[in-house]
């Protein structure tokens, strides 16, 4: 039985013009898992396929999977 992993996804909103309206979305903790969607919801469907692949590859080549240990924290600073 598979175990269920938790991720953390930094979602962007693509700062070219030409792709407005596009989300680039990445893994911290799998080092190269990047996608990026037409909207939010794709962004997110296609970062959940990568981050699948990727772990298939880490599996196929007997590499441990990491794990997500990102602490996420916002501050507030004067401007």
């Amino acid at each position: 039985m598979k175990r269920q992993l938790t991720y953390t996804i930094i979602l962007q909103p693509e700062s070219d013009p030409e792709f407005n309206g596009y989300y680039n979305a990445s893994v911290p903790a799998l080092p190269g898992c990047f996608s990026y969607g037409e909207t939010r919801q794709a962004a997110l469907k296609n970062i959940r396929e990568a981050i699948e692949l990727y772990i298939e590859d880490l599996e196929a080549s007997d590499e441990p999977i990491p794990e997500d240990h990102i602490e996420q924290v916002q501050l507030q600073v004067a401007a």
